[in-house]
């Protein structure tokens, strides 16, 4: 077999999608029992971040593949379930299921000395296989290795409440009359906030440090809409920024007039949240913000500001580390944290490997990760070819450096991209 990818959620399938369309023979493994990663609802005894009132925070038409619209009857921001079952549509009518080993864990991929790559997978049985291929495609994404403070803030261990990461976390309804405190303020933390705010008795929003939040549409268009039109990517980055910042002024005002700390950067130097309602909530007292965590003393949460809560449990909402288990250590994250990959999917030192997904921008994905799809096809093929390992390496030195100049050395920037300039790189590459 030629190509190895791991991983049957968005980014696998569209990885699949263009092998397929090229006649590449490949296999996909998929450790769950069904396609669509992250979107498909968790069953028993699965750990998952399909909590249920997850909803895409980008519009249905730039979130679904090209080649195959979401169904007119779904809503602008379908809930996770509708995209979910759209994933597993594409790959019906795609012809990808055939291909697909569910219930398959990559355990182990390691370069042969030929060049090659042996991928040991596990079953659901715990027999493991052993198997060689061509090239490998890594689609697994980053949200299986929950992130807690490490260590949890002082008196941690006698919390008398539950404390737990938003992977685990299912539905508010679990937390009917309860006291609970949400950390963070990136995505999942406002979703999961304003949820609870309909069932628990009091929800806090603990927020260490400002970020900006952004409404999914800003004068009627979704934000993802707006990041693609030509009008947009024809200004100058300053004056994207200054747009923004104006427009915020305009949906929102300022952060701080709703008891949040203002963000101490300039909009497009941190990952933003998107959000219509957890301002909302707030305004309408269902959700109160608070600073950071400063200890915790028996069934009492302690912040910052010496304030003190009485709480049932807390919720952590602070992503998730970068951990690829099967892969040997350093590829691609390395020592400081910074993912290093040409162009974003390609180790420079590993000929074979590549990563599909592995980027975050603002707006949706999905353009991306087929632009990248199409490429690691083309380069299987043959039909393109990857520069010197040296070349590659000063393109990842530069991109970085663009990066920490940008963002600082902020856990997770190294994967940030721009949607226009980024797909500018790949339709550059295209032959003429």
């Amino acid at each position: 077999m030629r190509v190895c990818v791991i991983g049957a959620g968005l980014s696998g399938l569209a990885v699949a999608h263009a092998l397929k369309e090229r006649g590449i023979p490949f296999v996909c493994l998929e450790k769950a029992p069904d396609v669509g990663g992250i979107w498909r609802q968790p069953g028993a005894g699965e750990r998952g971040p399909g909590y249920l009132s997850l909803h895409l925070n980008t519009a249905k038409q730039l979130t679904g593949y090209a080649d195959f619209p979401m169904p007119s009857s779904y809503p602008l921001y379908p809930r996770h379930s509708q995209f979910a079952a759209y994933l597993r549509s594409f790959a019906e009518w795609a012809g990808l299921l055939g291909h697909v080993e569910l219930r398959t864990e990559a355990v182990s991929v390691r370069q042969d000395a030929d060049g090659g790559w042996t991928v040991v997978s596990r079953d659901a049985d715990g027999a493991e296989t052993s198997r060689r291929f061509e090239q490998v495609v890594v689609a697994s994404g980053h949200h299986t290795d929950p992130a807690l403070p490490d260590p949890l803030p002082a008196g941690a261990d006698s919390f008398t409440g539950t404390i737990l990461h938003s992977l685990d976390y299912r539905d508010g309804g679990d937390f009917d009359g309860r006291r609970v405190v949400v950390v963070g303020l990136g995505a999942s933390a406002v979703d999961i906030a304003a949820d609870l705010s309909r069932h628990a008795e009091q929800t806090l929003l603990s927020v260490r440090r400002g970020l900006h939040i952004v409404p999914k549409q800003l004068f009627g268009m979704s934000v993802d809409e707006i990041a693609e039109a030509p009008w947009w990517t024809e200004m100058s980055f300053a004056e994207q920024r200054r747009w923004v910042e104006q427009a915020l002024l305009v949906a929102r005002g300022r952060l701080g007039d709703y008891g949040l700390p203002e963000p101490d950067h300039p909009v497009f130097s941190s990952a933003t949240t998107l959000s219509d309602e957890i301002l909302s909530r707030i305004r309408h007292g269902a959700v109160t913000p608070k600073p950071a965590i400063g200890s915790f003393d028996g069934d009492r949460v302690v912040f910052t500001d010496d304030t003190s809560v009485t709480a049932d449990a807390v919720v952590y909402c602070t992503g998730f580390r970068m951990t690829f288990p099967f892969l040997p250590a350093g590829c691609p994250v390395a020592a400081d944290g910074s993912v290093e990959l040409y162009r974003r999917v390609v180790p420079a030192d590993r000929p074979g490997l590549y990563f599909v997904g592995l980027v975050r921008p603002v707006g949706s994905i999905t353009r991306l990760v087929e632009a990248q799809a199409q490429w690691v096809a083309r380069l299987v093929d043959g039909e393109a070819e990857l520069p010197a390992a040296g070349e590659m390496r000063e393109e990842i030195a530069t991109y970085l450096a663009g990066i920490v100049q940008r963002y600082g050395r902020a856990p997770g920037a190294s994967v940030q991209v721009d949607v226009g300039p980024y797909l500018a790189e790949f339709r550059e590459s295209l032959p003429v």
